[in-house]
């Protein structure tokens, strides 16, 4: 009995029992299986490199808020703080040597 099954299995395609599926069928259905995973892969690969990694890009500071945070963390002066703020915002006013007095600096 066995045998009568295995040798009539291959036949039962041949009896047009699966519907007449045939060749165009199968070249359509293996082209939609293709970019069927494609599109999977990529949209798990779009999730992992854009979607799920941009909340946690840190983000890039500023020269001046590096000096507001070093100020506000106590790690500048007020005076350093001034300073520094003045020439990063170009409205600096360049200070005479201390050891320079101030009739000597107005002659030269």
């Amino acid at each position: 009995m066995l045998t009568v099954g295995l040798i009539a299995f291959p036949l039962a395609d041949s009896w047009g029992m699966h519907g007449d599926v045939g060749t165009g069928w199968m070249v359509v259905m293996m082209i939609g299986m293709v970019l069927f995973w494609a599109v999977v892969i990529l949209g798990i690969v779009w999730l992992v490199r854009d979607g799920i990694g941009r909340g946690q890009r840190p983000r890039e500071e500023t020269p001046v808020a590096i000096l507001d945070r070093r100020f506000a963390e106590g790690a500048l002066s007020l005076d350093d703080y001034r300073e520094r703020r003045d020439v990063l915002m170009g409205t600096a006013v360049p200070r005479p040597d201390p050891g320079v007095s101030s009739q000597e600096s107005e002659r030269s």
